[in-house]
């Protein structure tokens, strides 16, 4: 009889309007790296969520050790030896990495926090796993790469004995992934077992010892990870065969429509200088702490530079705002869309309108009736999934989600968009509905800046390629010369 940490069994759970799950069953091996694929939206982390408590399922039943158990809420989970890893991070940014590890088990002495037990055993964490920040360290002074480490190393620290991991390295670097996936290796030779989500196929197989896949709220099939190919695996996951090339498509450069030159964020990026053109596709390439997002964010006014100077469409701008970013007719897709991107607690029709309210006013007062029908047409040219335009936000899938976040800056007409991580933690399917976007979007005469950690994605959907490294331009390299070797070599340069 195999022996099993985990049998799901039949497992249902339905929303308003939707079926998440839909009679799933999975069974997980002690020891074992499970991976469980599927596009956003398939069920996943909702399955995940009733393993954890987070969500009650509306029947089936859940078996720990070959028992029979009820799981009520996150704290019963992980006192059944059961961790939960979000993509995103749930740490309160004004607290230390210490207090983050272990807020509400402080150690106390004689009434007293006692703090230099506390740091004393984080920092002991840290230095096990590797990881180059302190225990001491403010949360909010870290990067979100060192931030997903955190919520990593404070999940371990419980010494749960079942690990579920969703999309964990979505914001980490290569050498970081890699130290994760040597912890991982540790912990399994210990008898920890792991329950691995990612859409980063290259990891489920370098980690994974089987792999079940699920399509709309079911399971398709669960295999050993040596008998399936990449492409087979995607086909299960979206019910079709799928290009997994990037589909650029050659169109016409017109003229410049931004003209930066010598941007400056003091400390952060230095003397940046380069030109946009209509109906182009402007890749930023470079290593995590590069300065890409923040260039972007100057070019916006999110954050603004301190010297140099803007030109758009042949004229000298002063952009101090997100503001006057917008009245300049630029847009940034933010590279967290839960946190800068959405309003998670706003419907699908709010989220679209909000960045540009005059469109939808009759007189003095705003017309509900058009902001609605603009938003359905939106949400159908975005084929936005979803039951509803009152569906809130923070219930779509991570697609769905960034489709929302294309159509709020296409609502406002904007004529530059700066795409900073625009395929982030979704699935293959919904990465090539957003490449055949952004070649309808350059097709029509926007203007596309694209910053992404994922070389082949920049070098796939560029027609030029500018390479950062320590918050200074490296080179510019066009289509043909953006080789992975000749950015690299640029990209560590400095």
């Amino acid at each position: 009889m195999e022996d099993y940490i985990l049998q799901m069994k039949d497992i249902t759970k339905t929303f308003p309007g939707v079926t998440a799950l839909d009679s799933v069953s999975l069974d997980v091996r002690r020891g074992e790296v499970h991976a469980l694929v599927g596009e956003n939206g398939a069920g996943k982390s909702t399955l995940m969520k009733v393993l954890n408590g987070v969500h009650q399922a509306d029947s089936g039943e859940i078996w720990l050790n070959g028992e029979k158990t009820t799981i009520r809420n996150t704290v019963d989970a992980r006192s059944k030896g059961i961790g939960l890893i979000f993509h995103e991070c749930n740490l309160i940014n004004t607290l230390s990495v210490a207090e983050n590890i272990y807020i509400n088990r402080l150690k106390n002495h004689r009434g007293r926090v006692d703090w230099r037990a506390v740091n004393s055993d984080a920092q002991s964490l840290l230095d096990s796993f590797g990881f180059n920040f302190r225990a001491t360290d403010k949360v909010e002074a870290l990067s979100a790469a060192q931030k997903q480490l955190v919520e990593i190393t404070k999940v371990l620290s419980y010494g749960v004995k079942l690990v579920v991991m969703d999309e964990p390295t979505s914001s980490l670097t290569t050498g970081e992934a890699e130290k994760l996936f040597g912890i991982i290796r540790e912990l399994k030779a210990k008898g920890v077992t792991f329950i691995y989500i990612s859409h980063k196929l290259d990891e489920i197989f370098r980690l994974a010892d089987r792999v079940t896949v699920l399509r709309d709220g079911k399971v398709i099939e669960t295999r050993p990870v040596g008998e399936f190919t990449t492409n087979e695996i995607i086909e299960r996951m979206v019910g079709r065969s799928v290009d997994t090339e990037y589909p650029r498509k050659h169109c016409e450069i017109g003229e410049v429509v931004l003209k930066a030159e010598n941007i400056t964020r003091e400390g952060v990026i230095r003397n940046i200088s380069f030109e946009l053109h209509r109906g182009e596709i402007l890749g930023f390439a470079g290593l995590v702490g590069s300065g890409r997002t923040e260039l972007a964010e100057a070019i916006f006014g999110a954050e603004p530079c301190t010297s140099g100077t803007i030109e758009v469409k042949g004229k000298r701008v002063s952009i101090r705002s997100t503001s006057e970013g917008k009245a300049n007719s630029i847009g940034l897709l933010t590279e967290d869309r839960k946190e800068t991107g959405l309003v998670l607690m706003y419907d699908l029709i709010r989220n679209i309108t909000v960045t540009n309210l005059p469109r939808i006013r009759k007189g003095r007062l705003l017309s509900r009736k058009r902001e609605m029908e603009l938003a359905d047409q939106y949400i159908r040219d975005m084929d936005v999934k979803t039951p509803s335009n009152r569906q809130l936000a923070m219930n779509l899938s991570g697609g769905n989600q960034q489709k929302v976040v294309f159509a709020k800056w296409l609502f406002s007409d904007v004529d530059i968009l700066i795409l900073d991580e625009p395929t982030r933690g979704i699935d293959v399917g919904a990465k090539h509905e957003i490449y055949l976007l952004m070649n309808k979007l350059a097709e029509e005469g926007k203007a596309i800046i694209m910053i992404s950690s994922e070389l082949p994605e920049v070098l796939g959907m560029s027609d030029h390629v500018i390479v950062l490294s320590g918050g200074e331009k490296m080179g510019e390299l066009s289509r043909e010369e953006a080789t992975p070797e000749a950015v690299m070599a640029m990209a560590v340069a400095n």
